[in-house]
């Protein structure tokens, strides 16, 4: 409480300072939107040193997770990359553990939306190179003289920031719209993108939106029953229990209880978030402006309050009423509804679904240049419009997968970085990296790649690669997906760098709502399969007259110094051997495994440091 009470005081202080100055600001990074993907960008940049400004609309940081009350994580469970794992182990901390937060059986980890917002805001608070100021509306956006000038509201007082980099981490991409980077929205045509799983023509379908809605149980007793809303039919809502229960609680049946507990929160909390004949919205504002957004999500808000109104009335819920102590708004509603998803960017490269499928198959090495990691499946909201083509799930399954850095890099314009939903992928892929760990991730990699285009005074297209991954490594971030190498381990930076140049590579399974991408550390690795993997970066290791042999120390020696490092001795290997943290004694006829020919070829080798392209290919 008394750390809420310092950061209150810090913000107010942080407001009447800034509302007396000169409203022309300076700042090196500007991040546009304090949401997911902005919050993170924000933290990542001003860690690594960077003079860091967000411009947020509302009072929150989080976005969807927490302003919009999706306050249910959906993936990543077994995969904390980065800023995400922080945030959940705030989390865990704040309620007491990992069991304190699966409370609800869509999620491991479920929490109250203004939790979320006060850890973000603590995390924020700790970087004093990192500037947020809230109720800041932006309303233009201009490059001059080489850098970008944003023009703002705050508080009714109009003003304008400078900045070299640029971020979008708007929830819709409405800064790519204002610099006119080239963008795409709706169903893609599976003649453009080869995804047989895509419609046969492109159209301008996008999924369905969610006015979220937090509910608190007020006792047994108590009648929380909102006034009958406008328009109510509560035939249109009948369905929404009595669908099939993949958890199979009820014979195949969902009970409504069942149903009900589907996003439960701590503290007798429900997120209402419910598909199908639940409160989910078919309607597209991506283009609309600012007024006719509000207009229209309007009508959002009052499909979630019929369906509330249903709940209580005709299923019994009437103990469940609107949370009054969860969101700073007139009517205790989230401050902004639940995009699935925006503009698509048009970047450097565009992560499409057999990229993600089969990602050591296509022509593109894109895995090489991952910054983000997601194991949630393709998951489309799309059934109150019986007019969008309908995807066919069956065929579109995926392991887990990474996202390549230049997702968020413009095709054409410079100086920009795009993050949250907007990144270059597929309207397919877009039902997978949409959620809220993955977007906490982009951010992060955003801001990583501000940070070294600043230091290094380039333009982010112009920023290496594996500079980028590397300072994530640092920052705890997965390159790999790798769901049997954990962050404890003391070769995770080892086996996710051989694991990106693909020298080793993991085996993908698709599985039910958390995909998985297994390395196997501890499985012998034979001679043929280690010189395999070598060939692709070391073309003169096809001298090796590998076996189907288990890989030993004396024959990593010669594929070493086939690869090049002609210095290379056993006795070498020796030494190191301790100071790598092997726990098995060396012998130069030891079975090697997986994790130690992976440790060995990087500390050796280093073929993480010969730079790739943004679609991964090697630059000697």
């Amino acid at each position: 409480m008394i750390l809420l009470r310092k950061l209150f005081i810090s913000q107010l202080l942080c407001f009447l300072t800034w509302s007396l100055s000169a409203q022309q600001l300076q700042t090196d990074l500007l991040i546009i939107g304090g949401g997911a993907s902005g919050t993170t960008a924000g933290i990542q940049a001003a860690r690594m040193g960077i003079n860091t400004t967000i411009l947020e609309e509302t009072t929150w940081l989080g976005g969807m997770l927490t302003s919009a009350g999706v306050s249910a994580i959906d993936g990543n469970n077994a995969l904390p990359s980065g800023l995400w794992g922080e945030f959940r182990e705030q989390l865990h901390q704040h309620y007491g553990g990992p069991k304190a937060v699966a409370t609800g059986w869509v999620s491991n980890t479920l929490f109250e939306p203004s939790v979320g917002n006060n850890i973000l805001q603590q995390m924020a608070a700790k970087e004093n190179n990192l500037h947020i100021h809230f109720n800041t509306r932006w309303t233009g956006v201009s490059k001059q003289n080489g850098k970008w000038r944003v023009s703002f509201i705050h508080n009714n007082q109009p003003g304008t920031i400078e900045a070299k980099i640029l971020i979008d981490a708007t929830e819709l991409g409405d800064i790519m719209a204002a610099t006119r980077t080239p963008y795409s929205t709706g169903m893609d045509s599976r003649l453009q993108t080869g995804e047989a799983v895509a419609p046969l023509k492109a159209n301008n379908y996008i999924q369905v939106l969610t006015y979220v809605v937090t509910l608190k149980d007020y006792g047994k007793n108590a009648d929380k029953t909102i006034p009958r809303p406008a328009g109510y039919q509560p035939d249109i809502f009948r369905c929404c229990c009595a669908g099939s229960d993949p958890y199979g609680s009820n014979n195949g049946k969902m009970n409504c209880d069942f149903m009900m507990q589907y996003g439960k929160l701590p503290n007798n909390k429900y997120m209402i978030n419910w598909p199908g004949c639940g409160n989910d919205y078919p309607l597209n504002v991506i283009e609309m402006n600012r007024e006719a957004r509000t207009e229209a999500l309007k009508k959002a808000k009052l499909h979630t309050l019929r369906y509330l109104y249903y709940l209580q009335t005709e299923l019994g819920y009437k103990n469940l009423g609107i949370a009054d102590d969860e969101y700073p708004t007139d009517d205790k509603l989230p401050m902004i509804p639940y995009y699935r998803e925006a503009r698509r960017l048009k970047g450097i490269t565009t992560l499409t679904f057999n990229h993600v499928a089969k990602p050591f198959d296509q022509p593109e090495a894109y895995y090489r240049t991952g910054i983000a990691v997601g194991d949630y499946p393709i998951d489309h909201h799309q059934e109150k419009d019986p007019a969008v083509p309908k995807i066919d799930f069956s065929k579109a399954k995926v392991p887990s997968y990474n996202i390549p850095l230049g997702s968020l890099i413009p095709a054409q314009t410079e100086d920009l970085i795009v993050a949250e939903k907007s990144i270059s992928v597929t309207n397919i892929v877009n039902g997978a990296t949409r959620l809220q760990p993955v977007v906490l991730q982009l951010g992060q990699a955003a801001g990583a790649l501000a940070a070294i285009a600043l230091q290094q005074q380039l333009p982010p297209r112009k920023v290496a690669v594996r500079s980028v991954q590397q300072a994530l490594l640092k920052a705890g971030v997965y390159l790999m997906p790798y769901i049997d190498v954990t962050k404890e381990n003391p070769h995770f930076n080892a086996i996710q760098r051989i694991g990106a140049t693909g020298i080793l590579r993991g085996f993908g399974v698709p599985y039910t709502w958390a995909n998985q991408t297994w390395f196997y550390p501890q499985r012998p690795i034979s001679e043929y399969e280690f010189t395999q993997g070598l060939l692709t970066y070391y073309p003169a290791a096809r001298q090796l007259t590998p076996t189907g042999q288990d890989l030993t120390p004396a024959f990593i020696v010669k594929a070493f110094q086939a690869a090049g490092a002609t210095g290379i001795t056993y006795e070498k290997i020796a030494d190191a051997w301790q100071q790598l943290q092997f726990s098995t004694a060396i012998s130069d006829t030891l079975s090697l495994n997986r994790e130690m020919a992976a440790v060995l070829t990087d500390h050796f080798l280093h073929p993480f440091d010969i730079p790739v392209t943004f679609t991964g290919t090697l630059q000697p």
